[in-house]
C-alpha cells in the first residue's frame, strides 16, 4: 500500500488561510471559469435565453424606476396640484396605472427568471458532471490520501454555489447598478445636486463599509467551513467503520471526537454570526442617515413651496427603492463571496492533475492473446522507498501465473501497475507487445477483469451489482454469469430473487456470497486477462475451496494472474513466481519449487504447519 501522506496534505481543513490578494485572485479565476457556461458558443439557445432574460431585466427596472412618478402624480392629483395631464388623468386613474406598473415590474422579473432557469440549471448540471468525471480521472494515490467525507462536502458546497453565483451575478449586481444609476439621474434632473450628492455619498459609504466588513467575514466563513469539513470527515469516517467502532466499544470515543470537532465549528459559527450582526447594524445606520438627510431636504423644499407633497412622497418612495437593493447588495455580496469561497475549493479539486493520463496519440488496446510482459519494472509509491526493483516477467497468452511472497514484497503493486492505477517509474509493462502508456485507459480497463480480496458492492440490488460488469447486459446474460459463478440457486431462493438489496457495501451478504458476485460480474465483463488479487484470503477454508473451483472455471481460456498469500490456492498454477523485496527470486511449478528447497518450499512448510490440526 502507498504510504499515508501528512494530514496537512490530505486534509483541506489543515491548509493555511490565503491572503486577501490571493482571495481576490481566486475570485476572478472563478468568475472567468463560470462565464463560459453563460455564453457557450456551441449552444446558441443558451445565448438567446441570456439575452432575453437581460432584456426582461432592463424592462423591469425601467418600469420600477418610473413607478414612483405615478405615485407622485396620484398624490398631487388628490391635492389639486401638478401638471394638467396628471389632473386630467385623475387620482383614481393614476393609482390604477401605479398598480399596473408595479404588476408589470414583477411580471418582467418573473419572466426573466423563467428564461434564465434552464441556463442556470444546465450550468449546475455541467459543473456537477465535470466534477464527478474529474474525480474518477484522479489517481488511486489521490483517493487513498483523501478523506471521503471532506471530499463529498467540498463537492456538495461547490456545486450548490454555482447556480446561486450565476443567477446573482446577472440578476442582482447588474440590475442593482442599473437601478441606482437611474434613480441618481432622476434626483439630479427633478431636484438639485444636493439630493444627488447625498445619494452618491450614502451609496459609496454603504458599499465601502459592506465590502470591507464582508472581506473580514469571508475569512471567518472560510474558517467555519474548515471546521465543518473536519467534523463531517470524522462523522462519515466513523459511520463507514460502524462495525469496527462496535467491536472496540468505541462509541464514546467517537462521540467525543465528533463533539470536539463540532465545538470548534461552534466557536467559528458564533464569531461569524456576531460579525453578521455588526454588519447589519452598520448598514442600517448608513442607510437610515442617508434617508433622513434626503427626507429633510424634501420637507424643507415643501415648506418653501419649491416642491409639492407628491414630490415629498416620491422622494421617500425612491429612497425606499434605493434602500431595498442596497440592503440586498449586502446580502448578495456576502453570499457571492461565500459562494466563491465554497467554489474555490471545488475548482482547486478540478485543477488537481491526474497522475495517470493518456498520451495524445493513445490508441485502443488490441488484445490478440493476452500475453503480459514486465520489462525491468521499477516503481515506488515514495521515491525514497522503492517497491519493485527491476522486475522482468513474461506471462504467455492463456497461461495462469501466481505471484507470491511476503507482505510488502510488491505483489499487489504489480496488479495496480497492470491496471495502470499508477505508471511505472522505469521500464515498461506490455500486453501483446503494446506499452500500457501508449493505449487508451478505457480499452485497457476493458481488457482486464479484477476479483479483489474484498468485493465491494453498491447499495442496490443483486441484479444491478452483477450487471455492473457490463453496461447494457440483459437479464438472461446476468443470470448466465450468476450460474457460472454458482450463485443462481442461492439468488433464486431469496424472497425477492435478483431484486434483493445487498445493503451498504454488501453487508447483507456473507463473504463467500460477495466473492461469488464479484466473480459473476467479472465473468459478465468477459475480459481477456483475469487478475485475482488475494481473491480468497479473507474467506474461511471451506468457502475458499468452493470459490477456488469457480475461479478456475472463470480462468478457462484467459490469461490469469493470481496474487496470493495462501500458497494452497496456487498449487495448480502453470507457474509460480516468488517475490521478495521487489525482486523475483524463484519461479517454477509448485512441484519444481518444492523440490528446489528454496524460499517457496520454506513458505509452504510454514503454512502447512500452521494449517495442520493441533
Amino acid at each position: 500500500m502507498p504510504p499515508a501522506t501528512s494530514s496537512t496534505a490530505a486534509d483541506p481543513a489543515a491548509q493555511p488561510l490565503p491572503s486577501g490578494a490571493q482571495e481576490r485572485a481566486s475570485a476572478w479565476r472563478i468568475v472567468r471559469r463560470v462565464s463560459p457556461w453563460l455564453w457557450p458558443a456551441e449552444h446558441p439557445w443558451v445565448r438567446r435565453r441570456v439575452v432575453a432574460a437581460m432584456a426582461m431585466l432592463v424592462l423591469a427596472k425601467l418600469v420600477a424606476v418610473g413607478t414612483p412618478l405615478l405615485y407622485k402624480g396620484a398624490v398631487d392629483a388628490l391635492a389639486g396640484e401638478g401638471p394638467e395631464w396628471m389632473l386630467a388623468a385623475g387620482a383614481v386613474g393614476l393609482t390604477v396605472a401605479y398598480g399596473m406598473a408595479r404588476l408589470m415590474s414583477v411580471g418582467f422579473q418573473e419572466l426573466r427568471n423563467v428564461l434564465f432557469t434552464r441556463v442556470g440549471q444546465r450550468a449546475l448540471r455541467m459543473i456537477a458532471l465535470e466534477t464527478f468525471q474529474h474525480i474518477h480521472r484522479l489517481s488511486l494515490r489521490y483517493h487513498i490520501t483523501r478523506k471521503t467525507g471532506g471530499l463529498s462536502r467540498i463537492i456538495e458546497r461547490g456545486v450548490k454555489a454555482v447556480d446561486f453565483l450565476l443567477r446573482f451575478l446577472l440578476f442582482s449586481i447588474v440590475p442593482l447598478l442599473l437601478e441606482l444609476l437611474l434613480i441618481a439621474a432622476i434626483f439630479f434632473w427633478l431636484f438639485d445636486v444636493w439630493y444627488l450628492l447625498t445619494v452618491v455619498v450614502t451609496i459609496t459609504l454603504y458599499i465601502w463599509f459592506t465590502f470591507r466588513v464582508t472581506e473580514w467575514r469571508v475569512r471567518q466563513r472560510r474558517e467555519m467551513n474548515r471546521q465543518d469539513t473536519d467534523a463531517n470527515q470524522k462523522a462519515v469516517d466513523s459511520l463507514l467503520n460502524f462495525e469496527t467502532v462496535k467491536y472496540f466499544n468505541a462509541e464514546g470515543l467517537e462521540a467525543r471526537r465528533y463533539d470536539a470537532a463540532m465545538a470548534q465549528y461552534e466557536v467559528a459559527a458564533v464569531k461569524t454570526n456576531y460579525s453578521l450582526a455588526a454588519l447589519n447594524f452598520g448598514q442600517a445606520l448608513l442607510i437610515t442617515a442617508g434617508l433622513v438627510v434626503v427626507m429633510v431636504l424634501a420637507a424643507l423644499g415643501v415648506q418653501r413651496g419649491d416642491l409639492t407633497v407628491g414630490d415629498f412622497v416620491m422622494v421617500n418612495a425612491y429612497m425606499i427603492q434605493i434602500t431595498m437593493p442596497l440592503g440586498f447588495l449586502g446580502t448578495v455580496y456576502r453570499e457571492i463571496r461565500q459562494a466563491l469561497v465554497d467554489m474555490a475549493e471545488m475548482f482547486d479539486l478540478l485543477d488537481q492533475p491526474p497522475d495517470v493520463t493518456e498520451s495524445a496519440d493513445a490508441r485502443p488496446l488490441r488484445v490478440s492473446g493476452g500475453a503480459v510482459r514486465l520489462e525491468r519494472v521499477r516503481f515506488g509509491y515514495d521515491p525514497e522507498r522503492p517497491i519493485l526493483r527491476g522486475v522482468t516477467l513474461d506471462i504467455g497468452a492463456g497461461e495462469t501465473v501466481a505471484i507470491v511472497g511476503p507482505s510488502g514484497s510488491g505483489k499487489s503493486t504489480i496488479g495496480r501497475l497492470l491496471f495502470r492505477f499508477y505508471d511505472v517509474t522505469d521500464g515498461a509493462i506490455r500486453i501483446d507487445g503494446q506499452d500500457l502508456r501508449a493505449v487508451t485507459l478505457d480499452s485497457l480497463h476493458a481488457a482486464i477483469g479484477v476479483v479483489p480480496q474484498d468485493t465491494v458492492l453498491f447499495n442496490d440490488t443483486i441484479l444491478y451489482n452483477i450487471a455492473y460488469g457490463r453496461e447494457g447486459a440483459t437479464r438472461a446474460e446476468v443470470e448466465a454469469a450468476a450460474r457460472a459463478a454458482r450463485l443462481h440457486d442461492f439468488i433464486a431462493a431469496l424472497p425477492q430473487g435478483y431484486d434483493t438489496a445487498v445493503g451498504e457495501r454488501g453487508l447483507k451478504l456473507s463473504g463467500g456470497e460477495k466473492q461469488r458476485m464479484g466473480i459473476a460480474r467479472t465473468l459478465l465483463k468477459n475480459p481477456a486477462i483475469l487478475l485475482l488479487d488475494e481473491a480468497t484470503s479473507a474467506l474461511d477454508t471451506q468457502t475458499e475451496q468452493e470459490i477456488q473451483a469457480e475461479l478456475r472455471a472463470a480462468g478457462q481460456g484467459r490469461t490469469v494472474i493470481t496474487i496470493a498469500h495462501r500458497l494452497s490456492t496456487v498449487v495448480d498454477a502453470d507457474r509460480i513466481v516468488v517475490l521478495d523485496a521487489g525482486r523475483i527470486i524463484e519461479a517454477g511449478t509448485h512441484d519444481a519449487l518444492i523440490a528446489r528447497g528454496g524460499r517457496y518450499a520454506a513458505m509452504w512448510a510454514r503454512q502447512s504447519a500452521e494449517d495442520a490440526p493441533a
